[in-house]
């Protein structure tokens, strides 16, 4: 099974690279698939913000990711610089989980 998964993927991912321009999606295909990176992370990351510890919601100023989280939505707001946004972030969250003794 992991073989045939492995198979199917890289086919797909062979034959778009082949192809390459020559392949034209239709617009409102292409822009639809613009949209799956965000999706993607969003569905990875909103778990780990609202249930780190896997045990159900922690809507709590005791929870690091989810204080970070806002730090970091305001931080993009504000500033407009991804980079700093990272940085933001992840200060907030050290700097949490150190007062909170974590």
């Amino acid at each position: 099974m992991i073989l045939g998964m492995f198979l199917v993927t890289y086919a797909t991912k062979a034959l778009l690279f082949i192809l390459g321009e020559r392949v034209r999606f239709p617009k409102l295909l292409a822009e639809g698939l613009s949209f799956v990176p965000v999706t993607v992370l969003t569905a990875i990351i909103t778990p780990m913000i609202f249930t780190p510890s896997g045990a159900g919601l922690e809507l709590s100023f005791r929870n690091p990711q989810l204080v970070a989280s806002i730090a970091a939505v305001a931080a993009s707001l504000a500033l407009n610089r991804q980079l700093a946004t990272i940085g933001v972030g992840l200060l907030v969250y050290f700097a949490w989980k150190i007062g909170m003794g974590g």
